[in-house]
C-alpha cells in the first residue's frame, strides 16, 4: 500500500465513523446550522414589538441576550454579515442598525456605503442588492420602518413598494400570470408586509384603498391557514419575524398568527443569545450523509433510515405553495416546503439505501418529472415561476434531477423510462445552454463571498459534472469535459479549490470538486489528469482536516435571497464523499 493509500484509509475510516457519531438519538442528522446575526436581529426586534401590548420578563431576557450577542459579533468594520464568518452587508447591518439602540460604528459602516443615513439612500442601497426581487428589499424596508429609521408615521413607508396582498384571496394557479413581485415561497411575507405598508400609508387611490380594505379579511384567513403548526413559516426564523413584526405593525397584535409565530421564535432562540435562520436540516443531511457513505452501511441502518426519509414524502398536496404530493422537503418539521433539490437527493439516497421499486418512488420520480420547466431545467418550488432568481431553473438542480432520474430509470416501468428519457434529454440541453464559456455552472442556492458575483462556480460546476458522469451518454461528453476543464483549471497550486478560481479555498468546495474529478475521471480521453487532480485535492483535504478528524466550516450556504449560511456537517459530509470516491478509484486501478 502506498504513502497515499494509507492516509486514504486511515481518513476515510475516522471520516466515516465521525459522521456516523454525528446523528441524533433518533439516528438521523441534524446537523446545525449557523447562528445568523440577521436572524438574531430580526427575531429580537419581533419581540421587542410584541412586548409593547404584552409584558413578558422572559421574553424582556431574551432580547437583552440577542442585543449582547449582536454586539459581541459585530465586524471591526462595524458592520454584520449573515454569520460570524461573513463579510458585512448592506441588509444585515440596516436589520442590526433597526434592532439596536444608537451604534455609531454601525452607523458609520451605513453611511460609508449607502453614502448617508438619510432614508432616501439606505432605501436605494438595500433596493440596489435585490433588484426587481421584492422578497427581501421590502421586508428590510419595512423593519427600518417599523424602528424609524426611514423617518416617523406616513413618511416613514414612502420608500417601501406596496405589495398587492389583494391578490393572495385569487386562486393559487393564477400566480403565475399574475408575476407576483416575490418568489413562489413568500406568501406571507406578500400578504403581511402588504398589510403594513396599507395600514401606514393608504393609496391615495380611493378605488385601490377601498378593494384592499375588502380583501383584507381573506387575505389573513390564508395567512392563518398556511402558517405550519409549529408557528414558523419554512421553520425560517427571518420570514417567520418579518411577518409577527408586520402584523403587529398594522394594528394586529392580538392575530392568532402573531400568537404562533411569537412562540416560535422563542422556542428557536439559542443559550447563547443568537437565533439560526432555519430550525435544522434533517432531511437533507440524511440524504447527503448517506449519499456520501455510498452504500457502506450496514442492512439495519439501511433500514432504518429508509423508512425515515420515506416517512418524509409529502403525501397530500401542501397547503402553501400547492405542490402535488410526492416530494420531499429540507426538513421533517411541519414549515418545511416541497423542492427538487431534496426530492431528488430523497431519491437518491434510497436508491443507495437498496429500497425497492415502490409507490412512493414513482411518486416522487413523478413529481420530479412534472416541475420541469418549458426550458428543460428543474427549478426549486414551482414550475413556471421563473422571472425571479430563486424560481428559475438551476443548473446544480437540474444535475442533481438527472442523476435521480438515472438512478432509477432501470427500475421503472416502460412508460416511466420513457418520461426520464425525454426530460434528461431536455434537462441536458438546458445544461448545454447555461454552461458559461469557460465550461462552469453556476448554482442557485451556494455562493462564495470571494467571487465578485457571490456566485460559486465550483459548486455549481461539480455538482453537475457528478450527475453527468453517471449519465454514460456519449451526448454529454463535450460539455462534461468542459466542467472538468474547468474543475482542473480553478485548482490552487496547493490542491485546493475556492469558489471560483484563485479564491481563497475551503474544505467543502476543495471536497466537491475532488469528488467530481474521481467520478468522472473514467469518462475522460486523459483519465489520469483527473485521477491526479483529485488526489491532489485529496492529499490537500487530509492535511486541512488533520486526518480526518477536525471539519471547520465555511459560509458557503445561500439560505433565501442571498442570506449566507454555514451548516456544521457540509464538510463532515462532502470530505466523506471526497474520500469515498477515492478509494473506488484506487482499486480500480
Amino acid at each position: 500500500m502506498t504513502l497515499l493509500q494509507d492516509k486514504i484509509e486511515t481518513a476515510h475510516e475516522r471520516a466515516k465513523r465521525k459522521l456516523l457519531a454525528a446523528r441524533n438519538a433518533a439516528g438521523q442528522w441534524a446537523g446545525e446550522l449557523s447562528s445568523s446575526a440577521l436572524s438574531t436581529a430580526t427575531a429580537i426586534f419581533a419581540l421587542q414589538k410584541h412586548l409593547e401590548t404584552r409584558p413578558n420578563p422572559a421574553i424582556s431576557q431574551l432580547i437583552q441576550a440577542g442585543r449582547q450577542w449582536l454586539k459581541a459579533n459585530q465586524n471591526s468594520d462595524g458592520g454584520w454579515g449573515d454569520t460570524v464568518l461573513s463579510h458585512s452587508n448592506i441588509s444585515t447591518t440596516a436589520l442590526c442598525w433597526s434592532a439596536l439602540p444608537a451604534n455609531g460604528a454601525a452607523e458609520s459602516w451605513l453611511t460609508r456605503y449607502a453614502g448617508s443615513l438619510e432614508p432616501k439612500a439606505i432605501a436605494r442601497a438595500i433596493i440596489a442588492r435585490y433588484g426587481r426581487d421584492k422578497t427581501f428589499s421590502v421586508p428590510i424596508l419595512t423593519m427600518c420602518a417599523l424602528a424609524d429609521r426611514l423617518g416617523s408615521g406616513r413618511d416613514a413607508w414612502r420608500f417601501i413598494p406596496q405589495l398587492p396582498f389583494e391578490l393572495a384571496i385569487f386562486p393559487h394557479k393564477w400566480f403565475q400570470l399574475i408575476r407576483l413581485p416575490v418568489v413562489s415561497y413568500a406568501l406571507p411575507a406578500l400578504i403581511s408586509m402588504g398589510l403594513a405598508r396599507h395600514v401606514n400609508r393608504p393609496s391615495i387611490n380611493p378605488v385601490s384603498r377601498a378593494y384592499r380594505a375588502m380583501a383584507r379579511p381573506g387575505a389573513l384567513r390564508l395567512l392563518q391557514k398556511i402558517q405550519p403548526k409549529g408557528g414558523g413559516f419554512l421553520e425560517a426564523t427571518p420570514l417567520t419575524s418579518f411577518v409577527v413584526m408586520s402584523l403587529i405593525g398594522a394594528g394586529l397584535h392580538d392575530h392568532p398568527v402573531v400568537e404562533a409565530g411569537v412562540d416560535f421564535l422563542i422556542r428557536s432562540a439559542r443559550p447563547d443569545g443568537s437565533w439560526p435562520i432555519d430550525t435544522n436540516l434533517a432531511t437533507w443531511l440524511t440524504t447527503l450523509a448517506v449519499n456520501a457513505i455510498d452504500g457502506e452501511l450496514d442492512a439495519n441502518f439501511k433500514f432504518q433510515i429508509s423508512n425515515f426519509i420515506l416517512n418524509q414524502q409529502y403525501r397530500v398536496e401542501h397547503p402553501y405553495t400547492h405542490a402535488a404530493a410526492g416530494a420531499w422537503a429540507w426538513t421533517n418539521l411541519p414549515g418545511g416546503v416541497p423542492d427538487a433539490d431534496d426530492t431528488a437527493g430523497a431519491l437518491i439516497a434510497l436508491r443507495n439505501l437498496d429500497s425497492p421499486m415502490n409507490d412512493a418512488i414513482n411518486r416522487g420520480l413523478g413529481w420530479l418529472l412534472d416541475l420541469q420547466n418549458r426550458d428543460g431545467g428543474v427549478p426549486t418550488f414551482c414550475r413556471g415561476w421563473g422571472h425571479l432568481p430563486f424560481d428559475r431553473s438551476g443548473a446544480d438542480l437540474t444535475g442533481h434531477a438527472l442523476h435521480a432520474w438515472a438512478a432509477w430509470r432501470s427500475a421503472a416501468d416502460p412508460t416511466l423510462q420513457e418520461r426520464i428519457d425525454q426530460a434528461s434529454t431536455r434537462a441536458i440541453a438546458y445544461l448545454q445552454k447555461m454552461q458559461r464559456n469557460d465550461g462552469s455552472w453556476e448554482p442557485l442556492w451556494f455562493g462564495n463571498q470571494f467571487v465578485a458575483d457571490d456566485a460559486n462556480y465550483t459548486y455549481g460546476t461539480a455538482r453537475v459534472v457528478s450527475a453527468l458522469a453517471r449519465l454514460g451518454a456519449p451526448s454529454v461528453d463535450a460539455i462534461l469535459t468542459g466542467g472538468v476543464d474547468w474543475l482542473l483549471a480553478a485548482q490552487n497550486p496547493d490542491g485546493s479549490w475556492g469558489g471560483g478560481q484563485q479564491t481563497p479555498p475551503s474544505i467543502e468546495e476543495t471536497a466537491l470538486a475532488s469528488h467530481a474529478l474521481a467520478v468522472a475521471s473514467s469518462r475522460m480521453k486523459d483519465p489520469d489528469q483527473a485521477k491526479i487532480a483529485a488526489f491532489h485535492g485529496i492529499d490537500w483535504l487530509i492535511e486541512k482536516t488533520d486526518g480526518g478528524q477536525n471539519f471547520p466550516v465555511a459560509p458557503i450556504g445561500f439560505y433565501f435571497a442571498k442570506l449566507w449560511y454555514f451548516e456544521r456537517d457540509y464538510p463532515l459530509i462532502f470530505t466523506t464523499a471526497a474520500l469515498v470516491a477515492a478509494r473506488r478509484l484506487l482499486s480500480e486501478s
